[in-house]
């Protein structure tokens, strides 16, 4: 552990002074991952000497009872150890915490697909309901969120929609919930208030810059045609709808969201690589496909990952067992008790797989 800190006391150190030299300045994609690097490697060093400095006061405690005969004193002393020890405890985990290795994509934007799945029109429904709920919840963490492309139903569902969402950590805490959602309540257009099971599926894909997947030009088509809205009827009287072929892999991409054609193209093209990216993602796990994965899920959007019991209020996890009775508060956005357990249950399989490969070198 000492090497480890002195090492991200150096490079700390050296990163200070990259980043006052003016050619970094002028590279602002070099200088914002130095500032990321710098912020991890500082919070990690703040959590060790916390730790440090609770250890020191409980051997100056331990000290005080072992030359004390003062019975208040001891009392005092015990007391003051027992707090010292809990503290100790919380840090520790803390800096593990810390310490764990972080997916290099924790801090990227996303793109979220969500589809309708089973269920018609209710599906289309619950694929609002769920965008409403990731909404309201980047909005409560203060980040970013661009609607890219949405296909609505005449009740106000969503065939698809597809968004970004960009912020602090956006990817870390948002990837585990590509996956099928399941959905158990009374639809509004139920008449007898039979429950329904509808399916929607999620996806959720790391945002890539241009320069992180290469796409040929000579390897896409690009159609243009006018945008239409439910029912079919036209909603734009220019061709501004632009749909995105890339030929070697066969995966479309269709924007109509904006009025301009360029603004559509753009989107349309983020969209084509974060597809990219995971599909190379998928086949690198595949070639992998005997190493052992994590139990919270691969990201595969065909796996049943969660059911929401609208009627019982409930919201069942299956791949952590975890069952919370406040669906109603969650679909209002309150998913961080969600989302912490998820993280937690990853970070404990992440240091399991790491103690057994440490075992078997």
């Amino acid at each position: 552990m000492t090497d480890l800190i002195n090492t991200m006391t150096a490079r700390l150190a050296e990163i200070d002074e990259l980043i006052a030299q003016p050619d970094i300045l002028r590279d602002q994609v070099r200088y914002r991952d130095l500032m990321k690097e710098r912020a991890r490697l500082a919070e990690i060093l703040e959590a060790e000497a916390a730790l440090r400095a609770i250890e020191a006061a409980m051997l100056d405690t331990r000290t005080m009872l072992s030359e004390t005969q003062d019975p208040e004193l001891r009392l005092m002393a015990e007391e003051e150890l027992e707090t010292l020890t809990r503290k100790s405890e919380a840090a520790r985990v803390r800096l593990d915490e810390l310490l764990t290795p972080r997916d290099p994509l924790a801090d990227k934007a996303v793109i979220m697909e969500i589809r309708a799945g089973t269920g018609g029109e209710e599906a289309a429904l619950f694929a609002a309901d769920l965008f409403r709920m990731y909404a309201r919840y980047a909005d409560r963490r203060g980040w970013n969120l661009e609607v890219m492309s949405q296909s609505e139903t005449e009740l106000g569902g969503f065939k698809e929609i597809i968004f970004s969402i960009s912020g602090d950590a956006a990817y870390e805490r948002l990837r585990f919930e590509s996956g099928v959602h399941r959905v158990q309540r009374v639809p509004t257009t139920e008449s007898s208030g039979r429950i329904h099971t509808s399916a929607v599926t999620v996806a959720v894909l790391p945002e890539m810059e241009e320069t992180e997947v290469e796409i040929q030009p000579e390897d896409l088509r690009i159609d243009v045609m006018r945008a239409s809205g439910p029912g079919g009827q036209s909603v734009n009287t220019t061709d501004s709808a632009v749909r995105i072929t890339h030929l070697p892999t066969g995966i479309v991409v269709h924007c109509q969201d904006e009025k301009s054609q360029i603004k559509n193209k753009a989107k349309a093209m983020r969209i084509l690589r974060a597809r990219l990216y995971e599909l190379e993602n998928q086949k690198r796990l595949a070639e992998r496909s005997a190493e052992r994965r994590s139990q919270v899920g691969t990201g595969d959007r065909s796996e049943r990952i969660r059911t929401y019991n609208f009627p019982q209020n409930r919201l069942t996890d299956h791949r952590i067992d975890l069952t919370l009775y406040k669906l109603d508060l969650i679909m209002e956005g309150d998913i961080d008790e969600l989302l912490d357990a998820l993280l937690e249950h990853a970070r404990k399989e992440a240091l399991a797989q790491g103690a057994a490969a440490g075992r078997e070198g």
